[in-house]
């Protein structure tokens, strides 16, 4: 599994949060599925709901993996 720098960034207006992989953007979520399935679009096979929650290799900014949004 590829090592990539993933930032998800805090929750914006509307309760999505840009995630962004490697440098690059890979959309707006809306909850942990939506960002293992950006991960998994990235080449990280092993991600899944738990795997996105528990993994060190996120960097949450602005709350952590339970913040989406009002």
């Amino acid at each position: 599994m590829p090592v990539i720098p993933v930032i998800v960034y805090p929750p914006d207006e509307d309760g999505g949060r840009r995630v962004r992989a490697d440098g690059e953007i890979l959309g707006r979520a809306y909850s942990l599925r939506d960002v293992a399935e950006f991960l998994r679009r990235a080449g990280v096979e092993d991600a899944d709901e738990t795997w996105v929650e528990t993994s060190g290799l996120l960097e949450w900014r602005g709350g952590g993996p339970r913040a989406w949004g009002q």
